[in-house]
């Protein structure tokens, strides 16, 4: 996803000095740039992975992806891991206390963020300890709904390895890149085969559902971000808005604009 390859212009973020464990949570709000990244560590508890805007990657052992706002990453006390963005994100990192965390997912997980749990980290963010409890409400509100959090298959799986992760950073960039699966094994010194055996060992996809799931994750960020559909069409390297219409119901079940509407009349 990202490592220390020149290539890949990956820049590493230093945590806060004055960074101090939670009592019982502690929420930290961060901006980070374009291909920056906090390198590999672990925490002696819980943190919740969040962007309430932009994207965010994650890298644990064995497993990498990309998430959106929609989704977020639990991380439970001692996982080692890295966390970052390719195209820069307004970060989130819910930091909570091993003591409180009764219930919660004993292993990581990638699950859905809904209207509540949003409005609930965005109200955390600026509050500290008071006097009538309120505080301490909407903290155990987030844990509540944290509780009730269920793995979901929506994010997007990024390769470890430098070469595949080069090949999906550049993708990623451009997702109308019209070079073939053969034209990124020659660029990338390897056969067609070897390219394909790779991705789907790394991945756990065939590069083809890969670059499809991308650009329906591009989709949905693109047009959250107020691009309309035809240039949302031409900007994924679709021949016309209407093949982009009817990839994008094919695979979320409704048209890019009603999909959306729904997403707006959650919030």
């Amino acid at each position: 996803m990202y490592n220390n390859s020149q290539t890949l212009d990956w820049e590493p973020v230093a945590a806060p000095p004055d960074a101090k464990p939670p009592a019982p949570m502690t929420m930290r709000a961060q901006s980070l740039a374009a291909r920056s990244y906090f390198p590999e560590h672990a925490h002696d508890w819980g943190q919740l992975v969040y962007a309430i805007s932009g994207v965010l990657t994650v890298a644990i052992a064995g497993r990498s992806f990309v998430i959106s706002p929609d989704q977020a990453v639990w991380l439970p006390a001692g996982v080692a891991h890295r966390v970052g963005s390719l195209a820069g994100a307004q970060f989130r990192s819910l930091w909570i206390a091993q003591d409180v965390s009764a219930g919660l997912p004993v292993e990581p997980i990638v699950h859905a963020v809904g209207p509540l749990l949003k409005a609930l980290i965005v109200e955390i963010v600026d509050l500290q300890s008071d006097g009538d409890g309120y505080t301490g409400r909407v903290t155990q509100l987030i844990l509540d709904q944290l509780r009730r959090a269920a793995p979901i298959p929506a994010a997007l799986p990024w390769p470890r390895g430098e070469a595949l992760a080069e090949l999906c950073a550049a993708l990623y960039a451009d997702p109308a890149d019209p070079r073939s699966a053969e034209q990124w094994a020659r660029a990338l010194g390897m056969s067609p085969r070897t390219l394909a055996r790779r991705f789907e060992t790394e991945v756990g996809i065939c590069l083809r559902s890969w670059r499809r799931r991308m650009r329906l994750f591009k989709a949905v960020e693109l047009l959250g971000g107020g691009m309309d559909v035809t240039g949302v069409a031409l900007e994924l390297g679709y021949g016309s808005p209407s093949a982009f219409i009817y990839a994008f119901r094919t695979e979320m079940g409704a048209s890019p604009q009603a999909y959306m509407n729904g997403k707006s009349a959650d919030y």
